[in-house]
């Protein structure tokens, strides 16, 4: 049974937790308000963007773009981005449960590009491991991803890989994400839909310049923004998990100094208790 030096012990040891849990939330809160305004802003473009191509691609006849094109690899490309840090609750370990599905049922025929080393960590001795990428700081920049984008186009448009995956955490609240697998390559579009928007528009727009040019213009532009959007959802999601998780240390942390204390105060109280005792008896026994 501990005694009352052990936890004080216990008490001062949980309450140094609590102040670093603290800091981390404080620390997650502030990255989590930017990142969070850097995806709200670039999803209503991406949205837009991909909105566009579908509609003009619909409507255009006889068009072709290399990253429309279905290729004859079996060979297919992976992208996982997760974080390099720990302590933020399931978002590397629910990614890394959908990553483990996806590579069991793809087998051989994919190969795994890193961005982030946890899930890295969790799914390398199931996986085809490819390259993992580092950057300069903790978050990528627009160029640099812009070039590991570059570099995936490059395995596809040249007939190496069949197709482009990108497998990260969708950032819905602090309290909610969501781990999702994304083809990026090639940018197919459903007959279904194709029909559908042909209907919706029944007329023929008038283009400057010609539809063929704006394309081979937009469909890069939006592959690049897919990888884009999909990093800023990640960097939003593990902020928000970080923040909640920290959020939830800290409430552990009181409630195990309450118990502590309510614990040593009881010890301390029985230990009184005791010494008054052990001196009324003496006394009376004098009294005797």
């Amino acid at each position: 049974m501990a005694n009352i030096k052990d936890l004080k012990k216990q008490i001062k040891s949980t309450k140094g937790t609590l102040k670093i849990t603290q800091a981390m939330k404080l620390v997650s809160a502030a990255k989590l308000n930017r990142a969070q305004l850097s995806i709200q802003g670039a999803r209503p473009y991406a949205d837009e963007l991909d909105e566009s191509i579908k509609t003009i691609s619909a409507l255009v006849q006889g068009y072709s773009h290399s990253y429309l094109e279905e290729k004859e690899s079996e060979q297919e490309i992976l992208l996982v981005i997760s974080s390099n840090k720990g302590l933020c609750g399931g978002y590397n370990s629910q990614l890394s449960r959908v990553v483990k599905n996806f590579i069991a049922s793809k087998g051989e025929n994919l190969k795994v590009y890193f961005i982030g080393k946890k899930v890295r960590e969790l799914v390398e001795k199931e996986a085809n491991v490819g390259k993992s990428y580092t950057f300069e700081k903790s978050d990528a920049s627009f160029d640099e991803m812009q070039k590991v984008a570059s570099e995936l186009s490059s395995l596809f448009t040249s007939g190496e890989a069949g197709k482009i995956h990108i497998a990260y955490n969708i950032f819905e609240s602090a309290m909610s994400i969501i781990p999702t697998v994304k083809q990026i390559l090639p940018l197919s579009l459903d007959a279904s839909v194709k029909e559908e928007l042909q209907e919706k528009f029944p007329f023929d727009f008038k283009y400057d310049p010609s539809p063929e040019v704006i394309l081979d213009s937009l469909i890069p532009e939006a592959y690049t923004s897919a990888v884009w959007t999909a990093l800023l959802d990640a960097t939003a999601a593990e902020h928000g998990s970080r923040m909640t998780a920290m959020d939830s240390a800290v409430g552990n942390c009181k409630e195990a100094i309450k118990t502590l204390t309510i614990k040593m105060n009881k010890l301390r109280q029985a230990a009184i208790t005791t010494e008054l005792i052990e001196v009324v008896s003496g006394a009376e026994s004098l009294n005797g």
